[in-house]
């Protein structure tokens, strides 16, 4: 790898973020000088995406994407408007027509930017970008070493669904009329596969994944493929069973779902829509009194870590959950007004939200923990209602007896309330998914009923 080769493109990106800003910078002069408030923000992205599928180059593509955005208040009437050329004549056509917009908007008087005293005026630097010296032929390589590694580990691996390598860098600008305008470099990494195995006349398949800021800290290809090749043998000969109530774990990367359904809930925009099932909990019991959950946006190199939300607000590290007691909401500056409240800096998303385990020994342990019951690795279906709280989703797994997995299983739907649910979990275990912005262990819950035959 060369490191002038690496420097030319930091170079590049940095000359590029520099133009974003200027363009930024020129956006909230004219709406300025048309008498509104503004808030201006552009991404930029560029990459390279490889796939391969049974030994051969599929698809090579290359992406660079982006757009300037821009919000303008006159007074408490919003227009917007977006243009992907940033020339000047393009940027004061574009404000100008989000100006027009405003001017037939009704007024709206939660409608505003975020509060100044909130801004990230001084936003740190996480180390989200790394450069790397990829060219198409290198992505070719480690597509072909990662599918090759999977189609090789067994002869019941009889076909592919192709493995893909993905490398992307950005740039995020964002500025507004109280003199915030910060910008980032970022870049992610991945490497993928997904291979189909047979048994008689039946198939399955599964998949598996890398993914990292970082080039250099993603897991080689082979353990990629083989990972793939694995959890896809694993699956095949599954049964079926009775229809009953059985302790579940979900899987770690199945669990970070879970906790989604949470984060939906004590949204902002749920909340003031009153759509949520967790209307009103603020401060009150809704996991279980061990259960914490820790935003930390700052965290260096994460995958979800942001300096400022989207409107401009620095993030800063929260208590979501602390002793089962939800300590907070999720609001934009908008939902924030709506509810009486101040923006949490969530506009845009949560940031590395770290669930505590309360159970060591990895899955094994949770696996003994549980005894006898299913083992969730997928589930299925949209079948989730954030105002009732109702939950009903396809899944598949592993039957486990005696704290040991005994068989695969599909064909059953799992059902409960998630009020219930979350109050329900036994435990979390140690076996941290990193790959989300939800990082979680495996989560056992006491029950739920399974149907099955």
């Amino acid at each position: 790898m060369s490191v002038k080769t690496l420097e030319n493109q930091t170079a590049l990106l940095q000359q590029q973020e520099q133009q974003l800003r200027d363009a930024v910078s020129l956006a909230l002069e004219i709406a300025q000088k048309a008498g509104a408030a503004a808030e201006v923000g552009v991404t930029k992205s560029g990459g390279l995406s490889v796939s391969t599928r049974l030994k051969d180059i599929e698809n090579v593509e290359f992406n660079n994407d982006g757009a300037l955005g821009i919000s303008v208040y006159l007074g408490q009437q919003k227009g917007n408007a977006s243009t992907s050329d940033l020339s000047p004549e393009a940027i004061r056509n574009t404000v100008e027509a989000a100006l027009a917009i405003a001017k037939y908007t009704s007024p709206d008087d939660c409608a505003g930017l975020a509060d100044k005293a909130l801004m990230a005026f001084d936003a740190p630097d996480l180390d989200l970008y790394h450069a790397a010296d990829i060219d198409v032929d290198r992505a070719v390589q480690l597509a072909l070493e990662t599918e090759n590694a999977a189609l090789a580990f067994d002869k019941r691996i009889v076909n592919s669904e192709g493995a893909s390598f993905n490398a992307h860098t950005g740039v995020r600008v964002y500025g507004n009329s109280h003199g915030m305008l910060q910008s980032y470099l970022s870049s992610r990494y991945s490497l993928s596969c997904s291979v189909i195995a047979a048994h008689d006349d039946q198939l399955e398949r599964d998949y598996e994944y890398t993914v990292s800021r970082d080039m250099n800290a993603l897991e080689k290809a082979q353990w990629v493929g083989e990972n793939a090749a694995r959890k896809t043998l694993a699956r095949l000969q599954p049964q079926k069973i009775a229809t009953q109530q059985a302790p579940v774990i979900f899987l770690n990367d199945v669990a970070t779902g879970l906790i989604s359904h949470l984060a939906a809930a004590i949204s902002g925009g749920s909340l003031y829509r009153k759509a949520s099932f967790l209307l009103d909990h603020l401060g009150k019991q809704v996991l279980p009194d061990w259960f914490h959950i820790s935003e930390k946006p700052h965290l260096i190199g994460r995958l979800a870590s942001t300096p400022f939300d989207s409107e401009g607000v620095r993030t800063q590290d929260l208590e979501i959950i602390r002793q089962g007691i939800l300590q907070t909401y999720l609001l934009t500056s908008y939902s924030g007004r709506k509810l009486g409240m101040q923006s949490t800096g969530h506009a845009g998303g949560i940031h590395n939200w770290l669930v505590q385990p309360n159970s060591s020994g990895k899955l094994t342990a949770l696996l003994r923990e549980m005894g006898r019951g299913l083992l969730v690795t997928e589930v299925m279906g949209q079948g989730v209602n954030l105002v009732t709280g109702d939950y009903s989703r396809g899944a598949a797994g592993f039957w486990v007896e005696n704290g040991e997995i005994q068989y695969p299983v599909a064909e059953i739907t799992i059902a409960g309330r998630l009020q219930d649910m979350l109050r329900n979990i036994v435990a979390v275990g140690d076996d941290i998914e990193h790959r989300s912005n939800i990082q979680t262990g495996s989560i056992l819950l006491e029950n739920l009923k399974i149907s099955g035959n």
